[in-house]
């Protein structure tokens, strides 16, 4: 038997035979639910026949038949009343657990819970619910009237990758009709973060309202979108209101998982405990840093991939330095715990962080992972593993702690039919459109593409998807290709920065020429251009479709 478990009331499975009977008694189930009618299939025992073998061992059986591909809104109201009448646990039944994960679906949704929750525990136990999930979206009813909206091209966020790929497009073609779909009020510009955590931003400086940003002509939708039916070329938003699209981009950014380190959200902003990987937090690290004059301070850094791999030492040696330069570095002890096993994936660049390592007197600690934070105690707790996959629970203390959290996809995303195993949109890397709907695109964190998720990034690929994906829609000839493009400005003194730029496999990719400025060494050049040249560019160039430096190449 192939019995999957959606809760503790709940399982469900493909049909069951009269010799699973006490298999099934044994599980310790006290009722079953058949969901398939009798006489769907030539070797499929009756109810009746069930409901004899299970009443001899002391399980319930009720019959709610239910014709393929037909489940009703009232099937799913009386599903809900039967499992809340019968004894638990539960079985319930049909020829594949199709139609019986279906009706606890919707009965769940009707019960008002989450959309996500809902998608994720039914993938999980194997069932792919997109057939019904506007349904589910909609309470566990069938929408009478959809309300649907229609635009040409329909993007997913408002952040970097979505308001540089619509104005990407824009550039290209002014008549399009664009919509972009997003909540939030405001636009951040989060590579400023780090500035703001050293002290040399502020934070007002790294935030914009949306609508300030989104391009002349194109649609908004402030809503959250809650799924995707490609079948259907459809979205489906909170509340179950619909958009359709000819040509969709995915680009979401990506979930920061607080809640993945135990205590961690209870003492964020106080007990000496910041993140510059959030805007008000940020402020928080830079006072934090200014007011250690001796004690211990970590870095941690979560498994990869995270937004800017380069951000847990940034705030490293920002802090480093400005301990150096007031003389009280000595008084202060500084670790790094990376749950990796290298420095920097890229090596060329190590050679100059090293030089920055000693400098500071950091220790190193890899393979280790922040599991666990108390505050108040200043204490925190690490998973460190060893070559062979052995783990041990390493506990310390601190005086002042820089955490970075672990980074996924967002729900509605993890739980579409658009990711690959992982949980990633699975797109082509070279042209950064989805494997099995070539009418989907894909740009910046939420893609499983081997690059470096930075800003950096999704100021290359934005004109190559509004360059591809106006070539698909006929108004345009030719593909350009992704190279992976990154860059990682590691600043690793105030007033210096190591400029890490690469591609796919780690690939050197300057900007620049060596003489002028060569990335593997710390310079002031490298420095200026992250001071003061990168934010101009990304208000008033990248999002305002000027490609500097990232006019696509046409391959063929």
């Amino acid at each position: 038997m192939d019995i999957k478990t959606i809760d503790e009331a709940l399982s469900v499975s493909p049909q069951i035979k009269i010799e699973d009977m006490p298999d099934i008694a044994q599980r310790g189930f006290k009722s079953i639910i058949c969901n398939r009618p009798d006489g769907e299939g030539s070797d499929q025992p009756t109810v009746t026949e069930i409901k004899n073998a299970a009443e001899r061992l002391g399980i319930s059986v009720h019959y709610l038949p239910i014709t393929q591909g037909k489940v009703r809104d009232e099937d799913a109201t009386e599903f809900a009343e039967l499992l809340e009448n019968a004894n638990s646990p539960t079985l319930a039944y049909c020829r594949t657990g199709t139609r019986s994960t279906t009706l606890w679906a919707l009965s769940q949704s009707a019960k008002c819970h989450d959309l996500h929750s809902i998608l994720e525990i039914t993938k999980a136990a194997g069932y792919n619910m997109s057939g019904v999930v506007r349904r589910i979206a909609n309470g566990g009813q069938t929408p009478t009237d959809e309300g649907d909206a229609a635009h040409d091209i329909v993007i997913i966020g408002g952040g970097s990758g979505g308001i540089a790929a619509a104005s990407s497009l824009l550039k290209r073609d002014k008549t399009l009709d664009i919509c972009i779909i997003d909540p939030a009020d405001t636009h951040y510009y989060q590579p400023g973060w780090t500035m703001v955590g050293g002290g040399i931003f502020n934070a007002k400086q790294t935030a914009k309202p949306l609508a300030a940003l989104i391009p002349k002509g194109v649609h908004w939708i402030k809503a959250a979108a809650s799924a995707f039916e490609p079948e259907n070329n459809a979205v489906i938003l909170d509340g179950c209101r619909v958009v359709k699209y000819k040509q969709l981009i995915v680009a979401p950014g990506l979930k920061l998982n607080w809640n993945a380190i135990e205590g961690l959200v209870e003492t964020l902003g106080k007990n000496g405990v910041t993140s510059n990987y959030r805007y008000d937090l940020a402020p928080y690290t830079w006072e934090l840093v200014q007011n250690l004059k001796s004690g211990r301070a970590l870095f941690t850094q979560p498994p990869m991939p995270i937004k800017c791999a380069g951000a847990p030492q940034k705030a490293m040696y920002l802090s480093g330095d400005h301990w150096f330069k007031e003389k009280t570095l000595k008084n202060i002890d500084i670790d790094f715990y990376n749950a990796g096993g290298v420095l920097f994936g890229v090596k060329d660049y190590v050679p100059a962080l090293m030089n920055y390592i000693e400098k500071y007197n950091v220790k190193t600690h890899f393979t280790h992972n922040l599991i666990k934070i108390d505050g108040p105690a200043k204490k925190a707790w690490f998973n460190k593993t060893d070559s062979d996959g052995n783990s041990e629970i390493i506990e310390t203390n601190f005086d002042m702690i820089h955490v970075v959290p672990p980074q996924t996809t967002p729900d509605f995303i993890k739980v579409s039919p658009l990711v690959d195993k992982a949980g990633w949109v699975d797109i082509d890397q070279q042209t950064l459109r989805h494997k099995s709907y070539e009418n989907i695109w894909s740009i910046g964190d939420v893609t499983n593409a081997p690059n470096a998720k930075t800003a950096a990034a999704v100021r290359k690929q934005a004109p190559i998807v509004a360059n591809n994906l106006l070539t698909a829609m006929g108004k345009n000839s030719g593909l350009a290709h992704y190279d992976g493009y990154g860059s990682c400005p590691l600043t690793v003194e105030r007033g210096k920065i190591v400029l890490a730029e690469f591609g796919y496999g780690g690939v050197l990719l300057p900007s620049f020429p060596e003489w002028a400025l060569d990335g593997k060494k710390p310079s002031r050049a490298a420095w200026f251009l992250k001071e003061s040249m990168l934010p101009p560019i990304y208000w008033k160039a990248m999002l305002r479709g000027k490609e500097w430096m990232a006019k696509p190449e046409i391959i063929g």
